[in-house]
């Protein structure tokens, strides 16, 4: 390997940064998404979510149907330059029936910002999504939200994430009043109070008037008892909380918090700058043949989504690829793990919501986006050198099922297209029915928007109506022991046999009660609660 590549992959590696925002819904996640890449340059004037038609449409909320709703339901990939640094921002949805996409995100990231409303604390969304960041134990970033209106007490929204999360926790900054009385944050590591002057709508960046603590000016610039109570709270902070310590920080065993107002901009960029400091950088990836190091010189990446038609004028499908090692070059020819073939990689575009541009090279940490013409599934390695496969992506068990039926036949190609294009990129889950006279794909989903969003898209996307006929079923397991092991059981009873689009066998049951009557009397089927990993690897279960 050549000194200088050597030289170029380590200054790029310590310059990259990237990190997925995990929250639950109307916490305000686009929001601070928008205020991130605001401070970062990408964007000059940040619009927030909100059902107004005359406000622009959020840059990381491109489809439609985002636009009209006001939430976020696809994951998308903003990359921008702050102070030196690359960030490349994962964008989860944060309603609640996609989880399944937000974790595919997560196996991209290096490190997560748990962003909470500070008026509700910890919500369900948020406590499962942090229960899969502890599974890879990357580092979590707490910022609690929405300061300027009415909320809890600082020091409970902390205690809540310790009790409840078993995660200590250390304040970087600390809020100087609450709601209507909210003037800005004291930053613990310089000493520093910050004191915000809000700007229209917070569509610029706040005006930041920063003073030391014992500035005589702090008087004219802040209310006495607002003053007084920042005081008695940092003695307090100072007294009974644990000191900062980077390493558990890096091992997800603590989360470093901040407090602020997206929506006004208040602590929006002492964050950032904190973040950048205290974040992982990327690291090693665990393959086939151990950890591979983002400075090995042998390029590898895997994908961790499929977007198709992010942009309706071309049709086109768009392949998201993690770089894990070495250095993405356009026009560079890769070996795909699964398929054992040579793949061109040319058109490499840098993503920025539903805008990309053309790139000519990328670093590990660097998402990019490849098109795809029907090569990649989610899950799959790419790689130079010496064979080797990352760990696949677990998938949930889905909750919900119902047929998909086409009324109008002389659409069915359309039909076929759109299900095949919307299970590759992990839109929804499609089994069949085992009853070969039932030839209906079954949609299987975490939740009900999910049908929503594949109906939506078939129809605008496709052209395609389709009707939904739900059935009776709530829980899904998969069968270990294979079509085998079911034909020795014989007849089962509340429960239904259907394939996984690789021809697996799964039992659908109206209940866990059901489920687990199964379980104990047939323990040789081997029910299991994920579901296989397209690239061939098992997941494990979470």
């Amino acid at each position: 390997m050549s000194i200088e590549l050597q030289e170029d992959l380590a200054i790029a590696v310590e310059k990259r940064r990237n990190f997925a925002i995990i929250s639950h819904p109307d916490a305000g996640k686009t929001t601070l998404t928008e205020k991130l890449l605001l401070y970062g340059g990408a964007i000059h004037e940040a619009g927030a979510v909100k059902a107004r038609r005359a406000q622009r449409h959020v840059t990381s909320d491109w489809m439609a149907m985002e636009q009209q709703r006001g939430i976020s339901i696809t994951s998308t990939v903003l990359q921008f330059q702050y102070d030196g640094y690359w960030i490349n921002l994962l964008d989860t949805p944060g309603h609640q029936d996609f989880s399944e996409d937000t974790y595919r995100t997560l196996a991209a990231a290096d490190n997560a910002v748990m962003l909470e409303d500070a008026a509700k604390g910890l919500e369900p969304q948020t406590r499962k999504l942090f229960e899969v960041c502890r599974m890879r134990g990357i580092p979590i970033f707490t910022f609690f939200n929405k300061l300027d209106r009415p909320g809890r007490d600082p020091f409970d929204l902390m205690d809540e994430i310790e009790k409840e999360l078993d995660l200590k926790t250390y304040a970087v900054n600390w809020p100087i009043g609450i709601g209507d009385r909210f003037k800005g944050v004291f930053d613990r590591r310089t000493q520093q109070i910050h004191l915000f002057e809000r700007s229209a709508h917070g569509s610029r960046e706040a005006i930041d008037t920063v003073v030391d603590l014992g500035d005589p000016r702090i008087e004219d610039l802040l209310e006495q008892d607002l003053y007084y109570k920042l005081k008695e709270d940092l003695e307090l902070l100072d007294g009974v909380c644990d000191e900062f310590d980077a390493d558990l920080v890096h091992q997800g065993k603590m989360t470093p918090v901040f407090f602020g107002s997206a929506m006004t901009n208040f602590g929006v960029e002492p964050f950032l700058n904190s973040f950048l400091d205290y974040a992982l950088k990327p690291g090693s990836r665990r393959s086939t043949l151990g950890e591979i190091e983002p400075t090995n010189p042998e390029f590898s990446g895997f994908v961790f989504k499929l977007q198709a038609n992010m942009d309706p004028k071309h049709r086109d499908r768009i392949a998201f690829i993690r770089v894990c090692s070495g250095k993405f070059e356009k026009d560079m020819v890769v070996s795909h793990a699964r398929s054992g073939k040579t793949v061109r990689l040319s058109h490499p575009q840098k993503l920025f919501g539903q805008d990309r541009e053309s790139l000519s090279e990328a670093y590990p940490g660097d998402v990019i986006g490849l098109n795809n013409p029907g090569v990649f599934a989610i899950g799959d390695t790419i790689y130079n050198g010496k064979k080797l496969e990352f760990d696949g992506i677990p998938m949930f068990s889905p909750e919900i099922f119902a047929f998909l039926k086409n009324p109008n036949p002389s659409k069915f190609k359309q039909f076929r297209k759109g299900v095949s294009e919307l299970r590759e990129e992990g839109a929804v889950q499609i089994m069949y029915s085992a009853d070969e006279a039932k030839r209906d794909p079954i949609l299987a989903a975490v939740g009900q928007l999910q049908f929503e969003v594949v109906q939506f898209r078939l129809l605008n996307e496709y052209g395609v109506e389709t009707l939904l006929d739900p059935l009776p079923y709530s829980v899904a397991r998969w069968v270990g022991g294979g079509w085998d092991a079911l034909q020795k059981v014989g007849r089962l009873f509340n429960t239904t046999t259907a394939k996984d689009s690789w021809g697996r066998p799964v039992l659908l049951f109206r209940n866990e009660w059901n489920c687990r009557q199964v379980e104990g009397e047939h323990p040789s089927l081997q029910l299991k609660t994920s579901a296989p990993v397209i690239s061939g690897q098992e997941p494990e279960s979470i």
